[in-house]
């Protein structure tokens, strides 16, 4: 498979629409960098388009990095939050839910609700971290028909109610349970990150390095992600070649600052070069 043909075209005759708006469901008080991340993510891949959905003590914060991302204040009062978004959410064409949201109560009671009305749609939802938390805290079993889940090792256990240590030694096995289970495509985070359709069936990433360990680097991954859905990619297609550039940052990063000294936020300013050099290149899967 061919990474250059996975990217979405751009047309010329064409506007910030025409490139997808995302609605980044993001954030909490102790990790508003979450929010930041996955969001300028999107928009750095092209999307057209981003909202985060925050609570507002930390709009001002997150806004304060960036002039680029657009806001849907919450008010932290859940049962208003729930109205506000379903409001809003046929303005998007994909939704991101979890970077960074904490796992409150209130926030696990608004994920379910969240996904409650993703499943009367067809927009594509990608599911990370406080989302992955939550979805296990609740025992969910049924997630919205166009979802991808982007689990490292420990939110896989939790997922699959099993050992950090069995998934580590299984990986490929959890993967492909775990899409059978949910109806989903899974991205197991890690070395050689594994990525697995509804189907079961998986591609093994081997771009990336030690770069990547940082805190924060998921966030940058599902912003990827979101933003290649948004522009029309298909939900496995966004997967694998979201994981592929996002290794690519890493390799890029490191070859001017070293493994050791690459922050989550420097794989941002990669996004343009990895994609430039898909561009110029062609790399296939094995």
């Amino acid at each position: 498979m061919d990474y250059k043909k996975l990217l979405p075209p751009r047309k010329q005759n064409s506007h910030k629409g025409t490139f997808g708006k995302a609605l980044n469901i993001a954030g909490s008080t102790n990790f508003q960098g979450a929010a930041y991340l996955s969001s300028i993510s999107a928009l750095k891949i092209g999307a057209g388009y981003v909202t985060l959905a925050c609570p507002d003590e930390i709009v001002a914060n997150v806004s304060s990095l960036t002039p680029d991302i657009t806001f849907l204040p919450l008010s932290g009062l859940i049962l208003d939050d729930i109205d506000f978004i379903s409001d809003n959410l046929h303005k998007f064409d994909v939704v991101s839910l979890g970077c960074g949201l904490s796992c409150d109560t209130r926030v696990v009671f608004l994920v379910e609700k969240i996904l409650d009305l993703l499943r009367w749609t067809d927009i594509p939802v990608i599911i990370d971290a406080d989302g992955l938390n939550s979805i296990s805290l609740l025992g969910i079993k049924k997630l919205p028909q166009n979802t991808i889940i982007t689990p490292h090792q420990a939110e896989m256990a939790r997922l699959m109610a099993t050992s950090v240590e069995d998934v580590s030694s299984r990986r490929a096995f959890f993967a492909k349970e775990a899409s059978l289970k949910f109806n989903c495509i899974t991205v197991l985070k890690g070395n050689e990150t594994i990525i697995c359709d509804k189907n079961g069936e998986f591609v093994i990433n081997h771009s990336g390095n030690s770069a990547l360990a940082k805190a924060g680097s998921g966030d940058v991954l599902t912003g990827m992600i979101t933003g290649l859905v948004a522009q029309g990619c298909s939900p496995i297609d966004a997967a694998i070649l979201g994981v592929y550039l996002h290794g690519l940052c890493g390799e890029l990063a490191s070859a001017q600052m070293s493994e050791y000294c690459v922050l989550a936020s420097d794989l941002t300013r990669f996004i343009p070069e990895s994609v430039t050099k898909v561009l110029q290149t062609s790399t296939f899967l094995d």
